[in-house]
């Protein structure tokens, strides 16, 4: 591990991992010192494919010997936008059929909040409590965890927030509503599932009220849960979609979806609704259009709920497991502590496996595989994890 933290760099916390890496591929990240990791993080649901896969790999040289930054989004014709945006438009359903591309999940959530205040006319925005979708300030704002958020006030004005899951709070929506943003699994939270009534539910009230309803999938895109997307789990489909993470194959890229239609609405009064120098990077799109085939014709989601259960079904006896909140490769393990969870992700990483904790769910850490991990390398994983656990009996 590096022996100290360049003071030329800026860091988030005081307590990093403080791996060095040296190179990574597929589900391990080599270090400088010798070591090989096992990740099961994946770069925090962005390696769904696991690193450097050879598509991407090979998608990314030919893309950079033709041409990288050219001009602003929107204003080129280019053609790793526009076969990206076609693949999307074909694996959702048609009313998500025209991308904006953006340079993270945090500035999709952002565009996707004043598309529908573009298109409503309407300021209220509602949103819920343990919610992740950013660190920007509109972000912050619909966000549920008020320890990350006092420190940078004022943020967005008239938001409120609901109850996850349930379902007698939900007239709070009403023709005043400019949106609905949730992620349709809350993942910062700890991995909390919404029952199928209540997503449907909300999808109905939303409708009834005109309200442009946001699932934030950043998180629980491309496979993660063991569907394409999460929202496929509920026979519900939002008004606008936002991605990231997992989105560029591993480079930095966002995006939110909506129709042809409520896209137009950026293109006048203001004009230029919504613009970004980088967003929709050639490279970034050959990457993701990559990722995206790769996960497809190698029928990567097959196996993902099978996966998942398995390595739930290796930890769940353990003592110091309280309880395992699972779905897909998708995994919050809760332990009796902060401290506990503390110990573990540092137990884990003298058995070469990297596991992580949630911001906002400290008592719980997070386990998130790429999809395409062999039976393998995940029974060599839970055993490992299973011996990092026994340390802390």
């Amino acid at each position: 591990m590096a022996s100290h933290w360049n003071p030329n760099l800026a860091c988030p916390g005081d307590t990093p991992l403080g791996i060095e890496v040296q190179s990574a591929q597929g589900i391990y990240i080599r270090t400088t010192d010798g070591k090989s990791y096992m990740d099961l993080i994946a770069g925090l649901s962005v390696a769904n494919i696991g690193h450097r896969h050879p598509k991407v790999m090979e998608a990314i040289h030919a893309q950079m010997d033709q041409y990288l930054h050219v001009m602003v989004f929107g204003e080129y014709i280019q053609k790793p936008q526009n076969r990206f945006a076609s693949l999307l438009a074909e694996v959702l359903p048609p009313q998500l059929n025209c991308t904006y591309f953006t340079n993270s999940g945090t500035e999709a959530n952002e565009g996707a909040l004043k598309l529908a205040k573009r298109h409503t006319g309407r300021t209220r925005i509602i949103a819920f409590k343990g919610a992740y979708h950013g660190s920007t300030h509109g972000a912050l704002s619909v966000g549920g965890n008020e320890q990350k958020k006092y420190a940078f006030r004022p943020l967005l004005p008239d938001v409120h927030h609901l109850e996850f899951n349930a379902t007698d709070q939900l007239n709070a929506i009403d023709e005043t509503v400019a949106a609905v943003i949730i992620e349709p699994i809350q993942g910062d939270a700890g991995i909390r599932i919404p029952e199928k009534s209540y997503m449907q539910a909300l999808r109905a009230r939303c409708t009834a009220t005109d309200t442009p309803l946001i699932f934030d999938e950043v998180q629980t895109g491309f496979g993660r849960t063991g569907r394409l997307f999460a929202f496929e789990h509920f026979d519900v489909v939002p008004d606008i979609l936002t991605l990231g993470k997992a989105l560029g194959g591993g480079l930095a890229m966002g995006a939110f979806i909506s129709s042809r239609e409520k896209m137009a609405d950026l293109q006048s009064k203001p004009m230029l609704g919504h613009i970004t120098s980088f967003g929709g990077h050639p490279l970034c799109c050959a990457a993701g259009h990559a990722s995206l085939k790769a996960i497809l014709e190698e029928k990567m989601l097959e196996e993902v709920a099978s996966k998942g259960a398995y390595l739930k079904k290796m930890l769940e006896p353990h003592p110091v497991v309280v309880e395992i909140r699972q779905i897909g490769l998708f995994m919050a393990v809760e332990m009796e502590s902060a401290q506990k969870v503390n110990d573990a992700v540092q137990a884990f990483l003298k058995q070469r496996v990297i596991g992580f904790y949630f911001l906002s769910c400290r008592n719980s850490f997070r386990l998130a595989p790429p999809i395409n991990i062999t039976r393998k390398e995940l029974k060599e994983a839970a055993l490992r994890l299973l011996k990092a656990l026994n340390t802390l009996n």
